[in-house]
């Protein structure tokens, strides 16, 4: 079984130290008129999955649902820790994983990407195996766009309405990020997408999510041989 979840404490006794823990990171956060708030959660969830089906000695936690978000705080029902208090959860999380060999945060947020990258350098800085990873996608579709509802409509096509999905702004994630970091994603983008999600499909999302775990399993695999005996 590789949900550390559905565990009870004896079962990892004598497996902890054997075992690398995944931590799905998400947010809860608006992704336009048409997709659910935790797309992100969902998503970072569905790659832990898809790794511990391909590395037998790797154990999926719980996920951490809420991120670094407040660029979205102007829509409804975003909900948001900030990076600070990211960054010292995360740390401490690490923290208390230590039986395991090492912990993998499988990133599904790009605002949580700066106070992720802080808390592994510092977790590092003491000593311990940490990895960080986040998928890739065109610059011009970051958020919402044709990305992101291709694999929820993939992986949760009853929590799509695809009849709301309308283009939002598509200009390179690179110039929009200071007017979002000082005003906030509905300054740039008032219906709080970052691309054209009408162009979505369900099988550019499952060919997404295969590309997506094929890259996440070679860097698990290379920090695996580099780091542990």
């Amino acid at each position: 079984m590789n949900e550390l979840a559905d565990l009870r404490s004896p079962e990892l006794a004598d497996r902890m130290h054997h075992l690398i823990l995944a931590v799905p990171l998400g947010a809860t956060e608006q992704h336009g008129p048409h997709l659910p708030l935790g797309t992100d959660t969902v998503v970072a969830t569905e790659l832990c999955h898809r790794l511990t089906a391909r590395l037998p000695d790797i154990i999926a936690a719980p996920p951490v649902p809420y991120g670094s978000s407040g660029e979205h705080a102007d829509f409804p029902g975003t909900l948001s820790i900030g990076q600070d208090a990211l960054e010292f959860l995360l740390v401490e999380l690490a923290r208390s994983a230590d039986r395991f060999t090492g912990v993998v945060f499988v990133n599904g947020h790009g605002g949580n990407i700066l106070p992720l990258d802080t808390a592994v350098g510092i977790l590092r800085a003491e000593g311990r195996n940490v990895l960080a990873w986040s998928p890739s996608g065109p610059a011009r579709d970051s958020h919402a766009g044709h990305t992101e509802t291709s694999v929820m409509l993939r992986l949760r096509p009853e929590t799509v309405a695809l009849e709301h999905a309308r283009p939002g702004n598509t200009a390179p994630l690179g110039g929009l990020i200071d007017q979002m970091r000082w005003h906030g994603v509905a300054a740039v983008s008032p219906n709080g997408v970052l691309g054209d999600p009408t162009t979505a499909v369900a099988g550019a999302g499952e060919l997404l999510l295969q590309n997506w775990t094929e890259s996440l399993v070679r860097e698990v695999n290379t920090w695996m041989s580099l780091t542990l005996p």
